[in-house]
């Protein structure tokens, strides 16, 4: 296993955990959720696969269902993110302009490229998941304060724990 993988499945193991232990007691005004787990599939470098990564999100977001009782909710929209991750990416950074094998964070990407990519996948995440969770458009304001809210949530817990997991290294001379 290199270096990499493991670089992965570790952080994939703890944001899962965090996800599943504090997060979801986190919720404000039962309106807004933090969501950080969708971390893990916004930061997979572009030479990852759809293939492969659409598996991961699956499975990702099966096992935040087991313990949120989401029923499949959290691995529909994880696959549908994991799917549409490329072209969110490639609507900021140019085909060629891409980081191949690193992954796509403050550093790879810059902190203005990073910050839009990742507010724009938070976004789709959370509109797609309350969409579905209330499965009508009846009391539209709700669904709306909740995607706002939630994804204003998460993209900031995002940062915080793109911020610890990839400090910023200071160069020496």
């Amino acid at each position: 296993m290199s270096k990499t993988t493991l670089r992965y499945v570790i952080m994939c193991c703890l944001l899962l955990l965090v996800q599943v232990v504090v997060l979801n007691r986190l919720v404000l005004f039962n309106t807004a959720i933090p969501l950080a787990f969708i971390y893990i599939i916004t930061v997979l470098p572009v030479s990852f696969s759809t293939n492969r990564s659409v598996a991961l999100g699956f499975f990702t977001g099966l096992i935040v269902d087991v313990f949120m009782d989401t029923y499949g909710l959290n691995a529909l929209c994880c696959t549908v993110l994991a799917f549409v991750r490329k072209p969110v990416l490639h609507m900021y950074v140019l085909r060629d302009d891409a980081p191949a094998s690193q992954p796509l964070d403050m550093h790879s990407l810059g902190t203005p490229v990073f910050l839009k990519y990742t507010l724009t996948m938070t976004l789709i995440y959370c509109a797609m998941m309350f969409t579905v969770e209330a499965f009508s458009f009846f009391d539209i304001r709700r669904l709306l304060l909740r995607t706002v809210a939630s994804t204003i949530y998460t993209f900031i817990v995002i940062c915080a724990v793109s911020g610890l997991y990839n400090p910023r290294r200071e160069k020496r001379l």
